[in-house]
């Protein structure tokens, strides 16, 4: 997964917490909880369903490193690429 496609997958979950975010108006540099006005509350909501949905372990020590969807894909995306066929992190079957 590139970091596009970790970026639209993390506005996917954030739809699901947020349905009134107009994902165009995001930027990736800046936190999202500023655009969004999450409170703490959906913001774990937010780290759970990428937790979820992706199948990525996001221990809480690590949240504080999740501010910008630029934050997220480069968080994400070695952890998403050990995930992927032909990684050598896991044996491949015939």
């Amino acid at each position: 997964m590139n970091d596009a496609q970790i970026k639209a997958r993390v506005v996917e979950i954030l739809l699901t917490v947020a349905p009134e975010v107009e994902p165009d108006r995001l930027r990736p540099d800046r936190p999202l909880r500023d655009q969004v006005d999450l409170d703490s509350m959906d913001w774990l909501r937010v780290i759970v369903g990428v937790h979820e949905r992706l199948h990525v372990d996001i221990p809480e020590k690590d949240y504080a490193r999740l501010r910008t969807l630029d934050d997220w894909a480069a968080y994400l995306g070695p952890k998403l690429a050990s995930d992927e066929p032909g990684s050598g992190d896991r044996p491949q079957r015939p």
